[in-house]
């Protein structure tokens, strides 16, 4: 395969010589000079003066006195004399981002040499004098009456209004607008080309000839730029086609013009090339042509390590650097480097990587965010989210050594709403959790972290800074400084003062997501991995292009202009057309010279994605002779089967289990009843839970779930019966209708428990409320109200106990004796009305259930009625603890509203009479003797640990991932 550079050094060394110190070649972009030099070099065994290379950009920057203007500078400046010239308060704030679009098109008139005086006239003049614009061709003159046909200035709507007002004052702004940065030495690129043709003298140019190489789409600067260096004998033009798309379509019938080569063959008429025709007839010659479709992105890169084993790479010869990856789609990039496979020993990055995957990113991101909008200035706290993102930042956790004890006691706490003097618990703590007030202080701040997060890599040991991802953060976090040090002089310097903070961030997270950081190494060196405007001139051996979707390529929908499409059209601007032409010469010149092709597509459907392959494709599989290959990719399946789980009572485990609850060596543990209830309801989880001891890490949420909503439930009404009982334990009727007319003392009572079991902040500090937790409060002291009317309908009784602890020892067989075991847990409340102690276990959810027997309750199954298990368990401890009768209560509080409601639990076989449980003595024996066998199953070494049959539990579990199920 002979490249195109080839060609051309071949043809210049063959012209020029030896010495082309008086040479500058002139490329698209600068990537192309570093292969040309390789081929020019391989002309001649004998040392040559090397020619000067330039990208044309740059070429325009050394001729023009005008400095190129900052981005954000030149919106400011813009901004103020739009408000000169159309007297607008808007702020800069509300301008900006139009801003951008108005000098994207003043770049675009100045580049195609626009008579802004014409386009920029009275809309209404523009339509009176149609006739006398001779300088428009027919295609042009159509254009402005199409505008016209399908703008009405007779028919005036607001936006139309508003519109015509801007647009009549648009040639003004655009003229003082290039006066005033002309004044100050600067320039937009467009308005500097302008420049630079406008006191363009050939004879004065630094060098002999320019030699312009590779060209295509040429806007109308470019073109009288090549114009006036062609009439002064100064130009050599090298341009790369294929007859496949420039000649051969007009020889058709009917003959037509492929858009590949559209211009191209414009500028040949005027601009002759310097290598022959034979030379470009190349795209007909054998390929090896695949088309690929994906069902993902990812699955793309994952196919690399086959494409390249299929290259045979060693075997073959070849050379690394004549193989090429593209990504049409350039977030790729990550993903594909992870699947280049080992056997690819040099790759060369030319697209950069990402500032916004790396870790200064996120971190700059976190701490704007929790100094805006993560920061309440009414109540001066923080935000618990804005907050832990910044805590658990990996550049947080090595500067501070107090930011995960932080962070553990925000989440134990519940602390939704930190002050900063709480955060601040070191020196760069301090530092990170002061709030800060400005557009500038806030850019200070975040430099001032910036250079602090620096000292990482500032002691970095010698052998770790050579690891290639400490070199790209290093860089990234300089590169990040520069940014935001780039809006601290603008801010000082008054260019964006009284911006505001939204639209600060705004700005910055556009400069560090356009940001890349470049891969450092030889580009002439090893595979290329590459995006398609870095292939230009470029010519591979073997290409493969990935994410070749409509879409992708060419890119879908076209810039935002203020100027409208027929104008644009009319005054020979850029259009939408202009770049599919562009994107479709890359396309079909890229794949013109490579033998092997393998073109690869999305099929998936998802967000912009339409999962259709790109026009060029489709195009190239109907015009082209080659014998083209449709294959698809598809994941291997492998299903997971998930392994059943089942832990064996080893001798270990049984000694652990006997040492954690017997009573003589611990005499605070016990098996509460939600142990119990675990065991028989997934044993695996009593294990992990009980025995293993493990825990579910604890988080910090606004929402409210339902063990929560109880928990709260049961300390206000703790609370009520607390102030009830203060002189004695009887409940009269008096008291709780007295209770029962003060709303705010109610409510209080709610409030006290959301700070306790919610907030956990002093009774005297006053939580903030989301919407979701005041209706949360407000349903709690309905429910609260609910309760004192089923107690008003009881009284008068005696309050027992809230909250009370009570226990019972059993003994269970083992092999070396006895052990003993204490069973029991906390009773919500205890009364007494009568010959009858009542167990009340309040439930704020759930239904009823109605056991038809003690069986029930110990027989493992989706309805099991576990919160009976538990009451009936506190029932048997009391039944021998002392005389009365016991009668286990369950009050579902919202279910509790009709007159006959009564809280006390009933027996019975469904669709027969049901009795209730007046007196758990009738039951005891029974509950017991279950009670010590489920005990003895427990420490049974022949019963293992195993998985639930009842998939359902496995839904909401802790533990579920540790299960697969």
């Amino acid at each position: 395969m002979t490249s195109f550079l080839q060609l051309v050094a071949h043809d210049l060394y063959t012209q020029i010589g030896n010495d082309l110190s008086r040479t500058a070649i002139v490329f698209p972009n600068k990537r192309a000079s570093l292969f040309f030099n390789e081929y020019l070099a391989a002309e001649t065994d004998h040392p040559l003066w090397s020619p000067a290379y330039v990208s044309i950009s740059e070429l325009f920057r050394q001729l023009s006195p005008l400095k190129l203007g900052d981005p954000i500078r030149l919106v400011c400046e813009l901004y103020k004399v739009f408000r000169e010239e159309t007297k607008s308060e808007e702020t800069l704030d509300d301008f900006y981002f139009w801003g951008e679009l108005l000098i994207s098109d003043f770049d675009d008139v100045d580049k195609n040499l626009v008579d802004a005086d014409k386009l920029f006239t009275n809309l209404q003049d523009l339509k009176n004098i149609m006739d006398d614009y001779d300088f428009l061709d027919k295609e042009q003159e159509e254009a402005i009456q199409q505008f016209f046909q399908n703008f009405s200035i007779e028919k005036r709507t607001e936006l139309k209004t508003k519109f015509i007002s801007l647009w009549d004052k648009l040639g003004d702004i655009y003229r003082h607008y290039r006066t005033n940065l002309t004044n100050l030495g600067i320039a937009y690129e467009g308005m500097m080309y302008r420049n630079v043709m406008e006191q363009l003298n050939t004879d004065q140019l630094h060098y002999e000839r320019y030699v312009f190489v590779g060209f295509n789409v040429l806007n109308k600067v470019e073109t009288e730029f090549f114009r006036r260096l062609q009439d002064a004998g100064k130009a050599l033009f090298y341009w790369d086609y294929d007859v496949f798309y420039t000649r051969l379509p007009h020889e058709q019938k009917p003959p037509y013009t492929h858009e590949a080569g559209e211009f191209i063959l414009r500028n040949m008429k005027h601009f002759p090339n310097q290598l022959p025709e034979s030379a470009f007839d190349v795209l007909r010659k054998p390929k090896h042509v695949r088309f690929i479709s994906a069902p993902t992105e990812n699955a793309q890169a994952r196919y690399l390590p086959e494409w390249v084993r299929d290259l045979k790479l060693e075997e073959k010869k070849l050379k690394e650097k004549e193989n090429a990856i593209v990504l049409c789609n350039e977030s790729l990039l990550l993903p594909v480097l992870h699947s280049i496979p080992s056997e690819v020993k040099n790759v060369n990055i030319t697209m950069g990587f990402p500032l916004a995957q790396t870790p200064v990113y996120s971190f700059i991101n976190s701490l704007v965010e929790m100094q805006t909008t993560g920061y309440r200035k009414d109540t001066g706290r923080y935000t618990y989210e804005s907050v832990l993102s910044v805590l658990k930042h990996p550049y947080t956790r090595q500067l501070s050594t107090a930011a995960e004890v932080l962070e553990k006691q925000l989440t134990k706490d519940n602390r939704f709403y930190p002050l900063p003097s709480e955060l601040k618990q070191d020196a760069f703590l301090e530092q990170i959790f002061t709030p800060q007030n400005g557009i500038s202080a806030l850019c200070c701040y975040l430099t001032d972290i910036l250079r602090e997060v620096a000292v990482i890599y500032r002691q970095e040991h010698e052998e770790e800074s050579e690891d290639i991802f400490n070199q790209l953060y290093r860089e990234s976090l300089f590169k990040s400084y520069t940014l935001v040090n780039r809006l601290v002089n603008l801010i000082e310097t008054g260019e964006l003062s009284g911006l505001r903070t939204d639209t600060l961030k705004r700005l910055l997270n556009r400069l560090l997501t356009s940001a890349n950081i470049p891969f450092h190494g030889e580009p002439a060196i090893g595979m290329q991995v590459m995006g398609v405007l870095e292939t230009r001139n470029l010519d591979f051996r073997n290409l493969i292009m990935l994410s070749l979707n409509e879409g992708q390529l060419p890119k879908a929908g076209g810039e935002s202009s203020f100027i409208p499409y027929n104008l644009r059209k009319a005054f020979g601007m850029t259009t939408i057309e202009h770049k599919n032409a562009v994107y479709a010469y890359y396309f079909y010149r890229l794949i013109q010279r490579a033998e092997n092709i393998t073109l690869l597509y999305n099929t998936s459907s998802d967000g912009l994605n339409r999962g259709e392959m790109s026009r060029f494709m489709l195009q190239f599989l109907v015009e082209s002779t080659h014998d083209i290959s449709r294959e698809y990719l598809e994941a291997g399946q492998s299903p997971q089967q998930s392994r059943e789980i089942c832990i064996t009572k080893t001798s270990e485990i049984l000694e652990r289990m006997y040492r954690m609850y017997d009573i003589h060596r611990h005499p605070d543990t016990f098996f509460s009843p939600s142990a119990l209830n675990t065991y028989l309801d997934c044993r695996l989880m009593f294990y992990y839970r009980y025995i293993a001891k493990l825990k579910a890490p604890d988080e910090v949420s606004a929402e409210i779930d339902s063990a929560l909503f109880g928990t709260i439930f049961h300390y206000s009404a703790e609370l009520v019966y607390r102030d009830l009982t203060a002189n004695g334990k009887e409940i009269r009727k008096e008291d709780l209708e007295a209770l029962l007319k003060n709303d705010i003392k109610l409510q209080t009572y709610v409030d006290n428990a959301f700070k306790k079991k919610f907030f956990h902040v002093d009774l005297t500090e006053q939580p903030e409320y989301n919407g979701t937790q005041l209706i949360h409060s407000k349903v709690i002291t309905s429910y609260l109200r609910q309760l004192l009317k089923n107690d008003l309908q009881y009284s008068p009784f005696f309050m027992e106990g809230m909250e009370k602890d009570v226990y019972d020892v059993l003994e269970i067989a083992i092999p070396t004796g006895n052990l003993s075991i204490k069973i029991g847990g906390t009773i919500d409340r205890l009364d007494i009305k009568d010959d009858t102690l009542r167990i009340v276990d309040y439930k704020t959810g759930g239904t009823p259930k109605t056991p038809e027997s003690i069986e029930q309750l110990f027989t493992p199954a989706d309805n099991r009625p576990n919160y009976i298990f538990q009451t009936f368990l506190y029932a048997a401890i009391l039944c021998r603890k002392q005389p009365l009768k016991v009668a286990p209560s369950l009050l579902y509080i919202h279910r509790a509203a009709s007159d006959n409601y009564s809280p006390v639990i009933e027996m019975g076989a469904p669709r027969q009479s049901k009795i209730p449980v007046n007196n758990f003595a009738f039951y005891e024996d029974e509950f017991r003797e279950r009670l010590q066998e489920l005990l003895q199953e427990i420490y049974n070494p022949d019963i293992p640990f195993d998985q639930t049959e009842n998939t359902k539990r496995c839904e909401y579990c802790d533990y579920r991932s540790l299960c697969k199920r």
